[in-house]
């Protein structure tokens, strides 16, 4: 039986000219998400607030493919962080925040839960996203891109 190598977590950050909490008005409004991210199509939130335990459906796109996900807020600490699990790729993203420098550096992560690609994740990327490497690459991107969106945002503010 062989194993695996386990996937590694992407990861991007970026220094924002603003304090912690101009950048956490912007991150913590994940209604708003679809504005930042270039994956994020449309989102449908149920509950009030954003925090521990909203739940949100999700609509992706990439080159004419669109697919749906599910999500919950599994961590949100005010001006530090906040993370969500995406069901079915089975993805933790995070953004966290941390004072540096007189601004904020804001760390964007996707984990995969167990370091491995479920089988639903494994299709998709096949089938309609050009495949696994090359949908992590345009992630990678997407995440650098989602960061300075949030950084134009927040210092704006």
């Amino acid at each position: 039986m062989s194993r695996k190598t386990p996937v590694a977590p992407l990861e991007a950050s970026i220094h924002v000219d603003a304090p912690p909490s101009a950048v956490w008005a912007v991150v913590s409004d994940q209604r708003r998400m679809n504005e930042w991210s270039p994956e994020t199509w449309k989102q449908k939130f149920f509950g009030g607030e954003v925090g521990v335990g909203t739940r949100s459906l999700n609509l992706n796109k990439r080159k004419g493919f669109v697919w749906p996900t599910a999500s919950r807020v599994v961590e949100f600490v005010p001006e530090k962080r906040i993370a969500f699990y995406v069901y079915g790729p089975g993805a933790q993203w995070s953004y966290d925040l941390e004072p540096v420098d007189g601004g904020t550096k804001v760390v964007e992560r996707r984990e995969l839960k167990g370091g491995k690609r479920t089988i639903a994740s494994q299709v998709t990327a096949a089938l309609a996203l050009g495949g696994i490497a090359e949908h992590d690459v345009e992630l990678l991107a997407g995440m650098k891109s989602t960061l300075e969106r949030i950084k134009a945002e927040a210092e704006r503010a």
